[in-house]
C-alpha cells in the first residue's frame, strides 16, 4: 500500500551525483528551488525541467523511482491547483471565461494553475533526487557542516542535524511497519478499500494505534542504545568520513550558476508567464 514512498530512501549506485559532496548537493537543491520560483515564463520553466532531467540522468536513478515520489502528494498538488484555478486574483483585465458568485475562471488563472502545479511537481522531484543519492549520515554531516556558524551563538547544530537524520532514517522503517500492520489487519478481516471517506478513516484507526505504539517503542530503544554508548552530543566527537569538495562539485556549481543566469535572462528577454495569452487575445 505504501511501497511507493521514496522520500528518505537511499538508492545505492555509482554515479556522478552520488559521488558529489553532501554539502554541495544541499546547496544545489536550495538554489534549484530558488530557480523554480524565479522562473516566470514557460521557457524558463523548460530550462528548470531540463536541469532536473540531467540531474536524474547523471544520478543513474530510474526515472520511475523518482517519479513515484510525487504519487504520495499528488492529491495535495491537484487540490491546491484547483483552488488556485477558481480563487486566484488575476486583476481587472483578466480574460474571464466563467463566473459565478465568488468563483471565477479565466485564462490567467489557468496559466497560474499550470505554473503552481509545475512548481510543486519539480520541487518534490528535486528533493527526491537529493534523498535518493545521499545517505542519511551524509545528509547529517552536510547539514551540520553548513550550519557550523550557528555554533557561535550556542545553537545545537549537531543535535538538530541528528534529529533530521533520524527522521529520514525512520521513514522507510515506519512504512514497512505500516505495511505489516495493514497485512495483519487484513488477515483478521479488516477492509481498507471499500466504503466512503469516513468509513475508510475509521478503518485506519486499528493501524494508527499500533503504529504509534511501535514508533514510541523504537524511539525509547534508540534512546537507550545511545545512552549505553555514552552519547553526549557533539562534544569530543570525531568523524569517520570527511566531507571533501571535489571537481564534481565545481562542475555542478558552474551548471547551477548557468541555470539561474539562464532563467533570469529568459525572464528578462521573453516576458512573463501571461505573455503567451497575447497570441490569442
Amino acid at each position: 500500500m505504501l511501497n511507493d514512498v521514496t522520500f528518505g530512501q537511499y538508492y545505492p549506485a555509482k554515479s556522478f551525483v552520488h559521488n558529489m559532496d553532501a554539502r554541495a548537493k544541499i546547496v544545489f537543491v536550495i538554489a534549484y528551488i530558488v530557480a523554480i520560483f524565479l522562473a516566470d515564463n514557460f521557457y524558463a520553466m523548460a530550462a528548470v525541467v531540463l536541469f532536473l532531467a540531467l540531474a536524474v540522468l547523471f544520478s543513474r536513478v530510474p526515472f520511475g523511482r523518482v517519479l513515484r515520489s510525487v504519487k504520495m502528494i499528488l492529491f495535495v498538488i491537484v487540490f491546491t491547483a484547483v483552488l488556485n484555478l477558481f480563487f486566484s486574483s488575476v486583476g481587472e483585465d483578466a480574460h474571464v471565461i466563467w463566473e459565478w458568485g465568488i468563483l471565477s475562471l479565466s485564462w490567467e488563472s489557468i496559466v497560474n494553475m499550470i505554473f503552481l502545479a509545475l512548481r510543486l511537481f519539480l520541487l518534490v522531484m528535486g528533493t527526491a533526487v537529493l534523498t535518493l543519492t545521499t545517505t542519511p549520515v551524509e545528509l547529517t554531516d552536510g547539514i551540520e557542516s553548513l550550519l557550523t556558524p550557528l555554533k557561535w551563538v550556542r545553537f545545537p547544530v549537531h543535535e538538530l542535524a541528528l534529529i533530521m537524520s533520524i527522521a529520514l532514517r525512520f521513514i522507510p522503517t515506519l512504512v514497512d511497519e505500516t505495511n505489516r500492520i495493514i497485512s495483519a489487519q487484513k488477515a483478521r478481516g479488516a477492509d481498507f478499500e471499500t466504503g466512503g471517506l469516513i468509513r475508510r478513516a475509521k478503518a485506519m484507526i486499528p493501524v494508527l494505534i499500533p503504529l504509534l505504539v511501535s514508533a514510541f517503542r523504537r524511539a525509547e530503544e534508540l534512546g537507550d542504545a545511545m545512552d549505553a554508548r555514552c552519547y553526549s552530543g557533539s562534544k569530543g566527537r570525531t568523524k569517520y568520513k570527511k566531507l571533501v569538495f571535489t571537481w564534481r562539485d565545481l562542475v555542478g556549481l558552474f551548471v547551477l550558476a548557468a541555470l539561474i543566469t539562464g532563467v533570469a535572462l529568459l525572464n528578462h528577454y521573453l516576458g512573463g508567464k501571461f505573455d503567451i495569452l497575447a497570441y490569442f487575445f
